[in-house]
């Protein structure tokens, strides 16, 4: 079906958390689509971040926009639906988070939310194997997961291009996104890899100017 209208996912990972509430409220001011919610364990991955009472927090603050929850989190099923019920557009689960990947998307998707699947550099795409049918995203991470700053793994766009035709024969409406390290001077070879949902961190919430950075992102994609 080839790729869908590009999306900018600002990851709040990197925002100011003593007032993430107005810079959510700035980031999609400033033109940014998604709010991209990052939550880490500390046992799947090496970090601890924040859980379902701030995504709730943010839709009682007022976002609207969809919220695109990444759980970095094994094991993951127990989990799903309190961000289902704390307001998450979509979830996505790391594929050996769960020792039935299968059981754990109809989880999501009978919550209400869409359901992807991410994707590490090592991770192999066989994974995806029996379930593009059941899944509205794909996300193929471009750092290894867990904090923030990382820089850019060249290796994540043959992948990406990999998993674009995988996506593409199958005939489903499937969004690939990636996230790590994506800026405005990497974009548009993320998006020449196949990617159209770009998750941005640092590269947007290290400014002091967001609009500008969203702008040069979208400007890099024509």
């Amino acid at each position: 079906m080839g790729k869908q209208n590009a999306i900018i996912a600002p990851s709040i990972l990197s925002a100011n958390f003593a007032t993430l509430g107005q810079e959510c409220d700035e980031v999609l001011k400033a033109g940014a689509d998604w709010i991209h919610f990052d939550v880490m364990d500390n046992h799947y991955v090496p970090n601890l971040t924040i859980g379902p009472l701030i995504c709730e927090a943010l839709r009682n603050h007022g976002i609207t926009a969809p919220i695109d929850v990444h759980l970095m989190v094994k094991p993951v099923d127990r989990i799903i639906p309190d961000f289902a019920k704390a307001g998450a557009s979509m979830i996505t689960i790391h594929a050996e988070a769960t020792e039935h990947l299968d059981r754990s998307i109809d989880l999501i998707r009978s919550h209400g939310c869409q359901a992807g699947v991410v994707l590490n550099v090592t991770t192999p795409l066989t994974y995806l194997d029996h379930i593009l049918d059941k899944i509205d995203m794909i996300l193929l991470m471009s750092v290894n997961p867990g904090f923030a700053n990382q820089a850019f793994i060249p290796a994540a766009l043959d992948k990406a291009r990999r998993v674009r035709k995988l996506i593409d024969n199958s005939g489903h409406n499937i969004r690939l996104e990636m996230d790590g390290g994506i800026k405005p001077s990497n974009i548009r070879d993320c998006y020449d890899a196949g990617v159209d949902t770009f998750v941005m961190g640092s590269a947007i919430f290290n400014t002091d100017n967001y609009k500008a950075v969203i702008e040069s992102s979208r400007k890099a994609l024509l």
